[in-house]
């Protein structure tokens, strides 16, 4: 009998249809057909196959249907091939599905200001596309060459850099709340301004990697040092010079900014424009004026700007401001824009030189106003060409930039508090006991440890992505965010564990002023906040998304036949991931992820696996997200910012995974692996839970909840034996302790963080004839009583001379660190009484 059987031979089609019901489920046949149906349709979509493969797929599987003899089936496929052919004859697809959709996208997409328009053309996308996708290429990833220096850079690092840091006194600069002069002439002398400058203007042309180490070194001795070397570094009058100015304008400032001769500022924030920097009220008015004894066209300028870095000290100052043509001398367009110019800070007008105090930090920082300021158009950088640019220059070196300065005080903050604070826990006793096996003050280093070591491994990670050419703007956002957010809490965890040691200021305390300057790293280049709720995800979703960008840049082409087949592409392939991701996250879901195939094999390949996993469930939950708002997701900021800290963590947690290969996979390692990225995941699922909590159709949230966590949610926060592990390889001498701190100033000078790194050290030395003590007389050697111990020890042979010395020096030491600083009545006045 053929699978044509039933439709040749005479049927009474009422018996059969009154026995159906009975006979299609008692038929093991029709089992095996649905389920192998289901597996293909599943199979089909997990794997993203082609609308070919899925033709084929589908034939292959009605030729079975009726080769078995399963004539029930003949409706399923019936339907199956009427949407084959919806899909596959344009006309149709176009008309009834499409079309409607390409009005009713139009009619939903938000409204994009020309400021908002360029920040989201800014820069490039890199690994934050592939976690967008559902389906990260891990062998992109794992290919991409690890952090390197080269010979020059290193030397600069050895050389200088080391050199600098000798010179700086951390206290005394804060007192006279400006480095000494010369730390300035150094900082001049061996070109510290001019990292980003080309070597044929006299500048270093160091790496973004170099750039970042040099401020990273710096900040963990001094930040107002550090501030001041990465401001000429970063964005301003240099950076805007190297990729925008006229050959005359590069010829003539940038060997002046390289040697010292000039120090810039740049001017941007005002009173009525901080995080929204695009409505900047600063004018410069097109006119004629005399400049040099002779009549030009120029600009008049009028502006008020306030905390900008190195302000009082600067010759040169970067200015954004808006151009006015009402006499339309340059043309008919009155409004031409934000632009960006070059302003030497002696012009009459020109107020400049006052200071503002940010956290007391001792910096250069102040307001600049300028009245009625007249310069040539040559001063605008890039020259004519260049008018109402400006913005698209700021946000397309910000793109880079910020993920160089920022992120390395944060990871420096991170990185130094561990080195100290570890070595404090171990030196600092109570209770008979170093504070460091305290298991809530073990809790907190483990913390500690955890966080520097994914902060440090995202921002190399984003450097080696500048390095082979990309400007990842939504990730370097990232990096800035939770590398100064995380430098908050592991300074904050630090002074918890210091306590009084951290709050009583002095040439004694190593940590309070890194404390005091935190919020300052968390304000600029974008408050955190807005980072957080605005950008990070807000515009991850337009640049990074494999489809929703083709959709808009669609409906924004001006040929509406063009605009209509361009978005009807981009639909489908929308319409496809889709639905892939949602097979995809209920198979992950069901399985674990145990069928992902990973690209090692070794402690870290469940990882891979999570996160390929939560990288789907991400893009599933925001293309769902986004389709519900549709425009009104632009002010939803609460659900923004939970997804960013997905995408955040996502990127973060496959940065520890390359930082661990990096470093040549060292076992010893694992524990700050394993707690950084379990830390990770268990944030993904919270905030996943929360954004689905909050869903604007709530049974939807509920729904998609059990489709995505169907066996339970399966992250937990990481167990208190593996933070015991990390904070025990923090508080010993170990590789692994040295791998983690690395890149940072490491004093062993007679100074406040010199002293604790030298007390650590003798410490660990002292400790096994600490230990020879305690077992004979079941005392435990302590500042106070340790004379009389060692005195005892070597009259009863327990210990001898050098162990003697150990157990003397590791006391003396320890009794210095945990000293703090006292003040006569009349220092502390005469200091107060300073104008």
């Amino acid at each position: 009998m053929t699978g044509f059987t039933c439709i040749r031979e005479q049927i009474d089609y009422t018996d059969a249809l009154a026995t159906l019901p009975e006979t299609r489920w008692s038929n093991p046949m029709n089992w095996l057909a649905l389920i192998s149906l289901l597996l293909i349709l599943g199979s089909l979509s997990y794997f993203r196959a082609s609308l070919v493969i899925w033709v084929i797929g589908l034939i292959a599987t009605l030729v079975a249907l009726f080769y078995l003899d399963i004539c029930w089936w003949l409706i399923a496929p019936t339907l199956t091939l009427a949407t084959i052919l919806l899909v596959l004859f344009s006309p149709l697809r176009k008309r009834y599905i499409s079309e409607p959709l390409f009005i009713w996208f139009k009619k939903a997409l938000p409204n994009l200001s020309d400021t908002e328009q360029q920040a989201l053309d800014a820069g490039t996308v890199w690994w934050d596309a592939e976690l967008f996708s559902g389906k990260p290429n891990w062998k992109r990833l794992l290919d991409t060459p690890a952090p390197s220096l080269s010979d020059e850079e290193q030397a600069f690092l050895d050389g200088p850099v080391e050199d600098l840091m000798e010179m700086l006194d951390t206290w005394q600069i804060s007192q006279d709340m400006d480095m000494p002069e010369a730390v300035w002439q150094f900082l001049k002398d061996e070109r510290f301004f001019s990292m980003i400058i080309p070597k044929q203007y006299g500048g270093l042309e160091f790496s973004g990697l170099a750039n970042s180490a040099i401020v990273m070194k710096i900040a963990s001795r001094n930040i107002a040092c550090a501030v001041t070397v990465m401001v000429p570094n970063s964005l301003g009058p240099g950076e805007l010079l190297t990729h925008y100015g006229t050959e005359e304008q590069k010829d003539y400032y940038l060997p002046r900014l390289a040697d010292g001769r000039e120090i810039p500022c740049f001017g941007l924030t005002g009173p009525m424009a901080g995080s929204d920097a695009g409505s900047i009220p600063d004018t410069g008015v097109i006119c004629k004026g005399h400049w040099e004894g002779e009549e030009v066209l120029g600009l008049r300028l009028n502006w008020n700007k306030r905390y900008i870095t190195l302000a009082p000290v600067a010759s040169l100052v970067g200015l954004a401001f808006k151009v006015e043509d009402p006499d339309h001398l340059l043309g008919e367009t009155e409004h031409l824009g934000i632009t960006c110019a070059l302003i030497p800070s002696d012009l009459p007008g020109i107020t400049i030189g006052r200071r503002h105090l940010p956290s007391s930090a001792a910096f250069m920082n102040g307001p600049i106003l300028g009245k009625d300021v007249f310069v040539p158009l040559d001063h605008i950088i890039g020259g004519t060409e260049q008018i109402g640019q400006g913005w698209s220059m700021l946000v397309q070196s910000l793109a880079a930039g910020r993920a160089i300065s920022l992120p390395a005080l944060g990871t420096a903050g991170g990185k130094f508090a561990c080195l100290t604070t570890s070595a404090y826990a171990r030196i600092r006793r109570q209770f008979k006991m170093p504070i460091a096996y305290f298991e809530g003050v073990e809790e907190v280093i483990a913390r500690m440890g955890g966080m520097t070591y994914r902060m440090d491994a995202a921002r190399q990670l984003t450097l080696v992505a500048l390095k082979i050419g990309e400007r990842p703007s939504v990730l370097t956002a990232i990096v800035k965010y939770h590398l100064t957010e995380g430098n908050r809490l592991i300074i904050n965890d630090a002074m918890d564990v210091h306590a009084g040691k951290g709050i009583i200021q002095g040439p004694n305390n190593y940590l309070n002023l890194m404390y005091q300057t935190i919020p300052i790293a968390i304000t600029v280049e974008g408050a955190n906040i807005l980072t957080r709720t605005m950008i990070i995800f807000g515009q991850g979703a337009i640049r990074a998304h494999p489809y929703l960008l083709q959709e808009m840049q669609a409906v924004g082409m001006t040929d509406e036949k063009a605009a209509r087949k361009s978005f009807d592409t981009a639909l489908f392939g929308h319409i496809g991931f889709t639905i892939s991701n949602v097979v995809r996250s209920l198979v992950m879901g069901i399985t674990g992820a145990r069928l992902v195939r990973s690209p090692v094999k070794d402690e870290t390949a469940h990882y891979y696996r999570q996160l390929t996993r939560m990288s789907t469930v991400f893009a599933l939950v925001s293309d769902l997200i986004l389709l519900v708002l549709g425009g009104a997701f632009k002010f939803r900021e609460k659900i923004s910012g939970r997804l960013a800290d997905i995408l955040s963590h996502l990127y973060m947690a496959s940065a520890v995974l390359k930082h661990y290969r990096d470093q040549g996979q060292h076992i010893e390692d694992l524990p700050l692996v394993h707690w950084s990225i379990r830390d990770s995941l268990f944030i993904i699922q919270n905030r996943l839970i929360n954004v689905l909590r909050n869903f604007p159709i709530p049974w939807v949230g509920r729904l998609i909840r059990r489709a995505i966590f169907p066996l339970g949610m399966p992250y937990r926060e990481p167990r208190d034996y593996l933070g015991k592990r990390v904070a025990r390889l923090m508080i010993s001498d170990s590789p692994t302790r040295d791998r983690l701190v690395a890149g940072i100033h490491q004093s062993q000078a007679d100074d406040a963080s010199g002293l604790v790194n030298q007390a650590f050290t003798a410490v660990l030395v002292a400790a096994p004839a600490e230990k020879k003590i305690k077992a004979q007389y079941n005392q435990v050697v302590s500042i106070v009583n340790y004379p009389e111990l060692i005195e005892r020890g070597l009259s009863d042979g327990v210990i001898n001379e050098t162990e003697a010395d150990q157990i003397r020096i590791a006391q003396q030491l320890s009794h210095r660190v945990i000293s703090v600083d006292d003040f006569a009545r009349e220092e502390i006045e005469a200091q107060n009484a300073q104008p």
